[in-house]
């Protein structure tokens, strides 16, 4: 295992400003905004030929309710998995009463503890870092992370602290190596406790509020074996409803999931029904060409009668997917949530399966002997043969003759004969057709001289002889 650094402090001190500095990277949000970061995000760190992990967490003020109660509770649970931990100050604002608790509760924990001094920039270090001491750390470092001013200096000190055993860790790109799955879907469909429920564990804040989740959260784990990364994304809502800017990001990063992910899962709350917004987003992930797996979340508190109707709704606005499993579960009791499973590995089986184009031109043969192209200007649309043009989704190119003309209804034939006869289930099919260049075309009356040559003296000789 990788040793790890927990990024701690009060609320905008700009712990997700040094995450993205550490790891070289724009993961975290940022803004200037309290409390945007809520769950545990993870990253990773080089430093020459040391590598480690930073925990980048949300804010602790000591006066918690509600939903930032669960906050600082995650972050807690950073100080304890960590090796050591960088507790930033704002310089700014001096040692206010939640820097001082913070304080408290991390020496009465005994964790390896370097007091970061942020947003230094413009201001004379040697005044405004001695100050600090009071907190009773004897590792004070002064930094300006979103300019990367004394950041040097801190990762020094970083991996002098952390154990030896950094120094031989794996590489962590082969610990993400993963199936990785996006669960998606409107604020408060029950998303963050569908990934608790799939980890098991408490893994991200879950809140009877929307909007909870704010940041798109990667978490590797294993089951039977089997490695994955499943992320929890933020609530996509109508356009209309977005207000703060900080939702537009996250709404952008949640998108960013579904194009990384190899299988998403939409959650849909089963109380309120399919609505437009589920649609929206679910043309959004064919449109990636991710497979699919579709979840109907607090299924078990539904009527009898809802639930028909509800199905009868389903088979009716969802026919255009038709290839897409529909779970009906309960993130919060379980149920039906193992079955999940296998779904999602038949649905990234079938997106990465490769085919041969003897294979694929044959079933390309039966589709037309059963059912021939339709004739466009009184000449036969010409199919030859089929070949794999890609992976996930599956794309299947199609050679012939007037490609350009084939109708969209034969198009979708061909999508359902292909999907059939290949097995396919949960992900989206995509067929490309391209027409053969004619060696003729454009060649009419191009002789060469000695063709020309030979022409003349046949037209001559048939001259003759008339005569």
């Amino acid at each position: 295992m990788l040793a790890s650094i927990a990024i701690v402090g009060r609320p905008n001190v700009g712990k997700s400003t040094l995450f993205n500095r550490l790891t070289r990277t724009r993961d975290a949000l940022v803004a200037n905004y309290a409390g945007l970061t809520r769950d545990r995000k993870y990253g990773e760190v080089v430093v020459g030929d040391r590598r480690f992990i930073a925990i980048d967490t949300g804010g602790i003020s000591g006066d918690e309710q509600g939903i930032d109660s669960a906050m600082a509770g995650q972050s807690k649970v950073a100080i304890d998995e960590a090796d050591m931990v960088l507790f930033i100050v704002d310089c700014r604002d001096g040692i206010s009463v939640a820097d001082q608790s913070l304080a408290d509760y991390l020496r009465r924990n005994g964790k390896q503890t370097i007091l970061v001094v942020n947003k230094i920039d413009g201001l004379n270090e040697s005044v405004v870092v001695p100050q600090f001491y009071e907190l009773g750390f004897s590792d004070v470092v002064g930094i300006a992370a979103s300019q990367g001013r004394g950041v040097n200096a801190l990762l020094d000190k970083v991996v002098a602290g952390l154990p030896n055993s950094a120094a031989a860790a794996t590489d962590i790109a082969s610990q993400n190596a993963g199936l990785k799955i996006a669960v998606v879907g409107r604020p408060n469909v029950g998303k963050s406790t569908l990934v608790n429920r799939m980890l098991g564990e408490e893994r991200v804040v879950v809140f009877d509020q929307p909007g909870t989740t704010r940041d798109s959260i990667y978490i590797n784990y294993q089951r039977d074996d089997d490695a994955y990364t499943i992320i929890d994304t933020a609530g996509v809502r109508r356009r209309k409803n977005i207000k703060l800017s900080v939702e537009k990001f996250s709404i952008v990063k949640t998108l960013q999931a579904v194009d990384d992910a190899n299988v998403t899962i939409l959650v849909i709350d089963a109380g309120e029904g399919i609505v437009d917004q589920d649609l929206h987003l679910l043309g959004h992930v064919i449109d990636t060409g991710r497979a699919l797996v579709i979840a109907l979340n607090k299924w078990d508190g539904l009527e009898h009668e809802h639930k028909a109707y509800l199905k009868q709704e389903l088979e009716r606005r969802l026919r255009f997917i038709d290839f897409a499993d529909i779970h009906y579960i309960s993130a919060l009791h379980g149920t039906g949530v193992g079955n999940l499973y296998k779904s999602i590995k038949r649905a990234h089986r079938s997106a990465t399966e490769k085919f041969s184009t003897n294979f694929l031109t044959r079933i390309l043969e039966d589709c037309v002997s059963e059912h021939q192209p339709p004739l466009v200007k009184g000449r036969r649309i010409k199919l030859r043969y089929a070949h794999s043009g890609g992976h996930n989704p599956p794309i299947i190119v199609v050679h012939g003759n007037q490609t350009d003309s084939i109708p969209g209804h034969y198009v979708r034939y061909l999508e359902k004969a292909f999907r059939r006869a290949l097995d396919l289930h949960g992900t989206p099919i995509r067929m490309e057709f391209r027409t053969g260049d004619n060696p003729f075309e454009g060649k009419k009356n191009k002789l060469t001289d000695r063709q020309l040559a030979k022409k003349r003296r046949l037209m001559k000789h048939v001259r003759k002889k008339k005569k």
